[in-house]
């Protein structure tokens, strides 16, 4: 499943195309994703100006000039790609020429200025709905989200507060939408080995000291994941087509039996099952 890195580089990649610009022709090529389409969803696209492409958790948000905003959620294999625009992106300048249509090509945006916009999905894990633009944070995908770790509320005070008294695991609750937005697997895994926290160790035992660390390498792993355009593991793909290049940069995820990276360091990378899922980390400096 993408994660908050690969899922903000293709709102960076789709921002030239679509913010600013008008929807000219909307087509919607099957009934539904995970789950029905909205009623008359192309005619709603049609015609809309895109006012502004947000980014909330994993989700994709189009505020339109209609008053409604378009959520995209990616799934496990949807891409969002672009064609008709020259790269790099000079404004107005555009080829026109787009790739022939895809088996999976679900949704099309035929903006204004002849750039398209395709949302590809093999598995159809994806999703989009329409919703007033002033309740978007109340719709039921959005409305039990705890913050941005990249924005100004995600700090060590909040996370100490949320954390206390809980015994899960800390990667369990890392892993809690509610109570940090977007956060994921792989980035929680190279997160904790940063800072020196076993995944296993319980939320609320966590010392002030190493939340703060833990808050600092969070934004850190984020914010270097998304300069290299997320990491490209199966089916993800940019907006451009391209691969993400971060998973070259792993510390810890997918390198079960390497040596621990962290200097000085002499143990080796260890993989447990945590909730169905895969946890990797270093037994010697993650206590």
């Amino acid at each position: 499943m993408p994660e908050l890195p690969e899922v903000e580089t293709v709102r960076r990649g789709l921002v030239p195309a679509m913010e600013g610009k008008r929807i000219e022709r909307a087509e919607v090529r099957r009934a539904d994703l995970r789950w029905p389409f909205p009623e008359r969803m192309a005619e709603r696209l049609t015609g809309a100006g895109i006012e502004r492409l947000r980014r909330r958790s994993k989700y994709i948000l189009a505020d339109l000039s209609t008053g409604e905003t378009l959520l995209v959620h990616l799934g496990m294999t949807g891409r969002m790609t672009v064609s008709g625009i020259e790269a790099p992106y000079v404004p107005g300048q555009f080829h026109h020429a787009h790739p022939l249509p895809e088996k999976h090509d679900h949704v099309v945006f035929d903006m204004g200025d002849g750039a398209r916009v395709t949302f590809n999905d093999a598995r159809r894990f994806g999703a989009m709905d329409l919703m007033p633009t002033d309740r978007a944070e109340a719709h039921p995908l959005l409305a039990s989200l705890g913050p941005e770790p990249l924005g100004n509320d995600f700090h060590a005070d909040l996370l100490e507060a949320r954390l206390k008294g809980r015994k899960g695991p800390v990667k369990a609750l890392l892993l809690d939408q509610r109570i940090v937005a977007g956060l994921g697997n792989i980035y929680v895994s190279e997160a904790l080995h940063r800072a020196g926290i076993h995944p296993e160790r319980a939320g609320g035992q966590i010392g002030r000291e190493r939340l703060e660390r833990l808050v600092t390498e969070i934004r850190a792993v984020l914010a270097e994941a998304i300069e290299a355009g997320g990491s490209s593991l199966r089916d993800y793909r940019q907006a451009d087509g391209e691969l993400g290049y971060f998973q070259h940069s792993f510390r810890v995820y997918d390198r079960a039996g390497a040596p621990c990276p962290t200097p000085g360091c002499t143990g080796s990378v260890q993989r447990i099952v945590q909730g169905g899922r895969s946890s990797y980390y270093c037994a010697t400096c993650q206590r």
